[in-house]
């Protein structure tokens, strides 16, 4: 149980939070990212406390080959949102990031009008660890600037692989951004990414590329057919747009907010959030449960020769993970 000066402390922070400001925000985003036990533990308390606070907001995921635009669609269409008097949050989930570098950091530039609009708030994930852990903060993020009254929050993915599964995990609509142009760019969207997305918008379909945008987009809507859709109760479109002339970013809201419309009306929304919140518990268990395996120095200095004893045939695995459990204690 909390202490009472604690229990105070946490109390005007979620007050804080609450009345949007935006310095106490960044403040309890660096608590929840932080490692140290006395943090976590604050952190934990004070989402437990905005929990009531939280999930009016449109959570949109969005991925894309590097080169798409995914940040200039970004800057484009948060920028329409604000000017509707929304509040847009934008987070990423890349596990590779450090603080002095990372895709959002360097992507500001290609985010002027945001990062300059009193009405959107931009973060990148936190300075390094695990997909996991990283996916796990971003989700508390969100959390959090929720509660603090940002009702859309556009989560990029700017790792590989897993990251889009992650994004796609803690968002209610999938966006997938591709290229003008057909053939190679048709290979190289992943099946299991396009087996996602709620909707593929080709990006750059301006000036010279206008043809080939339109061609690529029947190709992948011809390519969608093929596969299970994601949802019962809804078929992706595929568009085109330009993030760089603004033409059919309305266009592409519209599709998110009527997505939205449907998956709430079906109840498929409310179920879809409550197994996301699930797996959301057990991914931040194992990485608690994990953390120990990176920072404890005699674990770290043990598990080379573990793992070659292993290798080599001298312990079986399960005697291994024994070896393990009695060093971790557990």
């Amino acid at each position: 149980m909390a202490s009472p000066a604690l229990s105070h402390d946490i109390e005007r922070l979620a007050r804080d939070i609450r009345g949007g400001d935006r310095a106490v925000l960044s403040r309890a985003i660096t608590l929840v990212e932080s490692k140290r036990a006395d943090h976590r533990h604050t952190a934990a308390a004070l989402i437990q406390a905005l929990l009531a606070a939280t999930g009016k907001a449109v959570r949109v995921g969005i991925t894309g080959a590097p080169g798409v635009g995914k940040s200039t669609l970004i800057d484009a269409l948060g920028s329409m949102l604000t000017r509707q008097s929304r509040k847009v949050a934008v987070l990423a989930v890349d596990p590779s990031s450090r603080r002095t570098g990372g895709s959002i950091l360097a992507d500001k530039t290609r985010m002027a009008r945001l990062a300059n609009d009193a009405k959107a708030f931009i973060r990148p994930s936190p300075s390094s660890g695990t997909l996991g852990g990283v996916a796990a903060k971003t989700r508390e993020t969100m959390l959090l600037c929720e509660a603090a009254g940002y009702d859309v929050v556009l989560v990029e993915t700017v790792g590989v692989g897993q990251s889009e599964i992650a994004v796609a995990d803690m968002t209610d609509f999938f966006l997938v951004l591709a290229l003008p142009g057909a053939g190679d760019e048709l290979q190289a969207l992943k099946k299991g990414v396009v087996e996602l997305a709620d909707m593929i918008a080709v990006n750059k379909a301006d000036g010279d590329n206008l043809a080939r945008a339109k061609l690529a987009a029947s190709q992948y809507g011809a390519a969608l057919h093929i596969l299970s859709p994601r949802s019962a109760n809804w078929s992706p479109p595929v568009i085109t747009c330009s993030a760089l002339t603004g033409v059919g970013i309305e266009t592409l809201w519209e599709h998110i907010l009527d997505h939205r419309q449907r998956l709430t009306a079906s109840g498929e929304l409310a179920a879809r959030r409550g197994e996301q919140q699930v797996k959301w518990m057990w991914t931040m268990l194992e990485e608690r449960l994990f953390a120990p395996l990176r920072t404890d120095r005699a674990l770290k200095a043990a598990l080379p020769r573990i793992e070659a004893d292993v290798a080599a045939g001298r312990v079986a695995p399960g005697t291994a993970v024994e070896q393990i459990a009695d060093l971790l204690g557990a």
